[in-house]
C-alpha cells in the first residue's frame, strides 16, 4: 500500500485551539508527544480560531505548530475551513478543543455556532462525533497562568464562566478535560496504547 493511500485510511482527529493562553504551552507539548507516539496511527489536523492564531503567535508557538502538525488551518468564517461538515460526515474520530476560552465554552453551551470551533463542536455533537473540551475557566475562584515572558498572571474565574462550564459538561456528546495530561487518556481510549 502506498504511503498516500495508507495516510488516507488512518483515523483523523481535529484539534481546535482558541484564544486561551492558560495551559497553552503544556497542551502543545502534550500534543507534540502524542503525535510522535501515534504518528503512524493517527492523522492530526489542527484548526485555529482567529484568536487562536493570534495567541499562538504571541506565545511563539505558531511556527512550531506548523512544522510539527503539517495540516494546520486558520478560521476565516464559521464554515471555513469546512470542519463542521467533515465532522458531520464522520471523517474524524473526535474533536478536541484545548484550550477553550470562556467565550467558546459559553457559545457552545448556549448553542451559538458563530465561530469555526463553536459551530464545529455543536455540529459534531449533533452527528454523534465525540467532542472533548478543556476549558480555561473550569471552577470559580482564582487561577494563576503563565504569560509568554514567563511571568505569572493571577486571574479570576467568574461564577458565570464556571456555570457555563457546568452547562457544557451536562451536554450530550461533550466531555470535559481538566488538564493537558488528560488528553493522553482519550487517545488511549480511542486508539489503544501504542
Amino acid at each position: 500500500m502506498s504511503d498516500l493511500k495508507k495516510k488516507a485510511t488512518i483515523p483523523k482527529i481535529a484539534w481546535g485551539i482558541t484564544g486561551g493562553g492558560d495551559r497553552l504551552q503544556e497542551t502543545v507539548n502534550t500534543m507534540k508527544k502524542l503525535k510522535e507516539t501515534y504518528e503512524s496511527e493517527v492523522d492530526f489536523r489542527v484548526y485555529l480560531s482567529k484568536a487562536g492564531e493570534h495567541v499562538t503567535k504571541w506565545y511563539k508557538l505558531y511556527e512550531s505548530l506548523k512544522e510539527t502538525f503539517h495540516r494546520l488551518w486558520v478560521e476565516s468564517s464559521p464554515n471555513s475551513p469546512f470542519l463542521a461538515g467533515e465532522l458531520q460526515l464522520g471523517k474524524f474520530e473526535f474533536l478536541l478543543i484545548a484550550p477553550a476560552t470562556s467565550n467558546t465554552v459559553a457559545k457552545i453551551a448556549a448553542g451559538i455556532g458563530d465561530t469555526l470551533l463553536s459551530n464545529s463542536a455543536i455540529m459534531a455533537a449533533k452527528a454523534f462525533v465525540p467532542v472533548y473540551v478543556m476549558p480555561t475557566d473550569l471552577r470559580e475562584g482564582t487561577v494563576v497562568t503563565r504569560l509568554p515572558d514567563g511571568k505569572n498572571l493571577r486571574l479570576r474565574v467568574r461564577k458565570e464562566d464556571a456555570e457555563n462550564t457546568r452547562m457544557l459538561a451536562a451536554m450530550d456528546g461533550i466531555k470535559l478535560l481538566e488538564e493537558p495530561e488528560n488528553i493522553r487518556g482519550l487517545f488511549e481510549k480511542h486508539f489503544g496504547q501504542p
